[in-house]
């Protein structure tokens, strides 16, 4: 971790390259000496079951070379945020592709049987990481509360008696996820830190579809990381965040509240001000603040970013808490764009770190 005034940070996932992306990006951000004297090798294509491998090796170099205190592989190696971790689980059965927002779509399950943990998972990417990356990791995950929010809930809900009105699918959603929560995220994040992870970012981009269910979204998040000694935030992105609160405040080993704001910044509204509510609720935890746009493609100007940086730290009181971060993963934007808006995430909070020290002189 860094003493400096806004450390900068990753916050999910990147565009999986080609082959002959990757070729051309070891141009700019070289890459391949993280593998060894294989790398060379690798990147011509001799071995194609390498990829996940460069793409890993690519990424944590790509977020490294952008200037990011905190990194990790894009997710590289996942499928995609919903379906890997279901795939590690019993208990389901997936049933087709549905529509996210926009083109995006993912492959949808049904829960049948108590959920039931295969295999921890995320392990092998994180030995990857680790051993690659020059700077500090964080590790995200996707929450409780999301896996069973977009899932189709029918062993539990059929477990409740007589007519399954609101009561009864709540207490059958309440049960799908403590049971993920304990029989699933828990023992995977007790072997990441038992591997030597020790930032994680729980990702619940499901709770502000549902704000009525913060504190079922809380309950998840405290039953995962029970008893477990790591550094842990809760991303949420898309959200009316006023309407989460005080709820959320509840996640007790939740260090850090990583968020989505520039999206919505606009002369009109101005997203930042939620910060005075948590500070008005007396909540001391840091933030992980969104300062770029992940879904247009214009790179905002450093200037931009140091002044949302500003607005934040007034509304918060503190500026030893900010993080700076882009609002979510930036898989949807192209790699050249993804990387232009994290070195504006870095040059803008130089800014802004430049500036706070010289008021301080």
């Amino acid at each position: 971790m860094t003493d400096a005034l806004f450390p900068t940070q990753e916050i999910g996932s990147l565009a999986k390259p080609s082959l002959e992306e990757l070729r051309a990006w070891q141009e700019k951000v070289p890459f391949v000496d993280r593998l060894g004297p294989s790398g060379p090798d690798l990147l011509r294509g001799d071995a194609p079951e390498a990829l996940p491998d460069l793409r890993a090796a690519f990424a944590i170099a790509f977020l490294e070379s952008a200037g990011l205190d905190r990194v990790y592989d894009g997710e590289a190696r996942r499928i995609e945020m919903y379906e890997h971790p279901i795939r590690q689980m019993a208990g389901f059965q997936f049933l087709g592709h549905v529509r996210s927002w926009d083109s995006k779509y993912y492959r949808k399950a049904t829960v049948v049987e108590p959920v039931r943990l295969v295999r921890p998972y995320h392990l092998d990417e994180f030995d990857f990481v680790r051993d690659h990356a020059r700077r500090g990791v964080k590790l995200p995950i996707t929450g409780p509360y999301t896996l069973a929010d977009w899932s189709f809930n029918e062993y539990y809900l059929a477990r409740q008696p007589g007519w399954r009105g609101r009561p009864q699918r709540w207490a059958a959603q309440r049960e799908f996820v403590v049971d993920l929560a304990r029989q699933a995220l828990r023992p995977t994040l007790k072997a990441l830190v038992d591997r030597g992870c020790r930032t994680i970012q729980i990702d619940e981009p499901a709770a502000g579809t549902h704000p009525d269910e913060a504190a079922l979204v809380v309950e998840g998040f405290n039953e995962a990381t029970a008893g477990i000694d790591a550094e842990f935030s809760m991303h949420i992105c898309y959200s009316r965040y006023e309407a989460l609160l005080p709820a959320l405040l509840e996640a007790k080993a939740c260090r850090q509240w990583a968020w989505e704001f520039a999206n919505r910044d606009s002369g009109d509204h101005d997203p930042y001000a939620v910060l005075r509510t948590l500070r008005e609720y007396g909540d001391t935890r840091s933030i992980g603040l969104g300062v770029v746009d992940v879904h247009r493609d214009p790179v905002e100007r450093p200037e931009q970013v140091a002044d949302r940086i500003r607005r934040a730290a007034s509304y918060l009181g503190d500026p030893t808490r900010i993080w700076t971060n882009p609002d979510c993963g930036l898989r949807t934007r192209r790699l050249d764009v993804a990387y232009d808006k994290l070195r504006a995430v870095v040059a803008g909070s130089r800014l802004a770190r430049a500036e706070f020290a010289s008021s301080r002189r």
